[in-house]
Order: structure tokens, then C-alpha cells, then sequence
């Protein structure tokens, strides 16, 4: 028995994601799937999916695994650690999960996997809990202060 399941809310509108036409299928306890059939402009010049494309699905995929046990926060990536094995043709299924988490941080880790199941890249991530703006100007959230410390 085949089920379909139709694309779930990032809960916020990200334009990039949005751009790229990712689709949210999988948020909840610690995990995460995203699919994405990739369109020509997305592609390098060897016509497979371009790095930056694969990363920013990693990246995401471990950002919703992160958000899935606290959907009031936001997150922001801290660090990330991309292993590309081989060339990703779409469709592609990205799955992600939660791995530990504190009060403030998430670890995390994601795969991306081509049509016929096979792994294409796999990232390790960190991510800073952070309160999401609600209201008013974009200028008093924390991230778009300049530290100097």
C-alpha cells in the first residue's frame, strides 16, 4: 500500500527554501525529510545538482530536525561538515535528525539520497536556539545586532 504524503508548513516563510522548491514531508521528534526536484538553474556544469544547492538542502533538513522538538524557536547554524560521495541527479529525498540537544544547542545530522535510494552526500551540523521575532522592527532582533566582543 503506497501512501502519499502532501508537503507539511516550515512554519515560517524562508524565500531561499521557498526559491528552491523544497518540501517539507517529515517534522517531528527529532526528524526531518525534505524533498526536492531540482529545476536546470540549480545545476553545475557537469548537469548534475550544484554544491551550494545539496548544501543548502543539508543545512535545512537539519535546521526543521532541530526545530521539530521546540517549533516556537528558531534556529541558526553554527557549524556544519559536508561529505559529498557521489553526484546528485533529483529527484532527492534529504532525511535529517536530532542527535543531542541542550538548552541552547542542537546537533544534528542529514542525508541526501538520489532516486534510486543511494546516498549522495551526508553533513553533521550545530545549531543556536534563538527566540524568533514576533513583532515589530527586523533591526532589534538579535541577529541583526553587530557584536564587539
Amino acid at each position: 500500500m503506497n501512501i502519499e504524503r502532501s508537503a507539511l508548513s516550515f512554519g515560517v516563510d524562508i524565500p531561499f527554501v521557498r526559491l528552491l522548491g523544497f518540501e517539507l514531508m517529515l517534522f517531528e521528534d527529532g526528524r526531518s525529510q525534505i524533498n526536492y526536484d531540482p529545476k536546470p538553474e540549480h545545476l553545475n556544469s557537469f548537469n548534475v545538482v550544484h554544491g551550494g544547492a545539496g548544501m543548502t538542502l543539508l543545512d535545512v533538513t537539519m535546521a526543521v530536525a532541530a526545530r521539530s522538538v521546540a517549533q516556537e524557536m528558531g534556529v541558526v547554524t553554527i557549524e556544519m561538515k559536508t561529505s559529498f560521495m557521489q553526484a546528485a541527479r533529483g529527484p532527492l529525498v534529504a532525511k535529517g535528525k536530532l542527535i543531542h540537544r541542550t538548552k541552547s544547542m542542537a546537533f544534528t545530522e542529514a542525508s541526501i539520497f538520489d532516486a534510486e535510494g543511494k546516498i549522495c552526500a551526508h553533513a553533521t551540523g550545530t545549531f543556536k536556539y534563538v527566540n524568533r521575532l514576533l513583532t515589530g522592527s527586523k533591526s532589534s532582533h538579535p541577529l541583526n545586532t553587530i557584536s564587539t566582543d
